[in-house]
């Protein structure tokens, strides 16, 4: 199977939306029902690790970078002024999927708008709301004095639908919002629905996902959380929701004998990493748990292994 334990660590940040540790009212009601994943990350939990920091650094998505490029221009310092961040990607029925960010910290509200209005940033109107462009085609608006909502004008326009009442909003995910409560403790976390389950372990599973098994249960998958801790050395859980436990325990034996596979055929940090999971359903839910200390999983950020994933 390849590369499988890694992959599952990874896609943590590398599924492309985000990453806080639970989502305030304002991002609760601003991101739509119709949700295919939330990534969220507690910006100040990762400050206090040199090897959250140094993992952040290798697997930044596009989209936080030009972010945070974004936010520069108008004076905030992201590592000082942002709290959590949070992305939400989400299904339209015009525009296929959008994503949305969130970002709550002490911003200075007036001292940013001040600036906007210094650069001859001219905001368009969407109700109560003001839009802001912003570098690298971005659109940004303040839902409250400490959290800024931006994405693309599409996106962000679909999101203040969701707050004003012009569409469901994720309050009315109820398989969603039930995934959040078990994950958001996690200084990154992240809930994924069905169908971005099923791409998550297509895509973890490479060519063990064309067996028979898992052309079977793939629709049986109905969601995923997953928590990544760095308190004392680097944990991650991945847990997918099942429809029953006949399909978790099928799903697990296709991972373990993907595993077995692979660790037959590994060596050095590889197999290092193999040996650092552990595979087990529970009812109906598969559970993976992945731990490292700090040296060992640093060592793993500079591997070739992690270079082919992440690219």
């Amino acid at each position: 199977m390849n590369r499988i334990v890694v992959a599952f660590v990874l896609l943590a940040v590398l599924v492309p939306p985000a990453w806080t540790a639970t989502l305030g009212t304002a991002a609760n009601g601003v991101i739509p029902s119709d949700v295919q994943q939330i990534i969220a990350v507690d910006y100040r939990r990762l400050a206090d690790s040199p090897t959250a920091l140094a993992l952040k650094e290798r697997v930044l998505p596009d989209n936080l970078k030009q972010f945070e490029k974004a936010l520069s221009s108008l004076g905030i310092n992201v590592g000082r002024d942002v709290d959590h961040l949070t992305f939400a990607s989400f299904r339209t029925t015009s525009s296929g999927v959008r994503i949305i960010g969130i970002a709550q910290g002490q911003f200075g509200r007036a001292k940013v708008l001040k600036r906007m209005r210094a650069q001859k940033m001219r905001p368009t109107k969407v109700r109560s709301s003001f839009l802001y462009p912003m570098s690298g085609g971005l659109t940004l608006t303040f839902l409250d004095d400490w959290t800024m909502l931006f994405g693309d004008n599409t996106a962000v326009k679909a999101a203040l639908d969701a707050r004003d009442g012009e569409a469901q909003s994720l309050n009315y995910n109820t398989r969603i919002t039930e995934l959040i409560e078990s994950a958001d403790a996690g200084a990154v976390w992240s809930v994924l629905d069905a169908q971005g389950t099923q791409h998550m372990l297509r895509s973890a599973l490479g060519d063990a996902s064309r067996l028979a098994d898992y052309e079977t249960i793939k629709k049986r998958l109905l969601g995923s959380t997953y928590t990544m801790n760095f308190d004392q050395g680097v944990k991650f859980d991945l847990d997918v929701l099942t429809s029953d436990s006949m399909t978790a325990a099928t799903l697990s034996s296709l991972v373990k004998a993907g595993m077995l596979f692979k660790k037959m055929n590994s060596s050095g940090v590889e197999k290092m990493a193999l040996e650092s999971v552990s595979i087990d359903s529970d009812s109906a839910k598969l559970r993976i748990h992945f731990s490292s200390d700090d040296k060992q999983f640093q060592t793993l950020l500079h591997s070739d292994l992690f270079t082919a994933i992440s690219r």
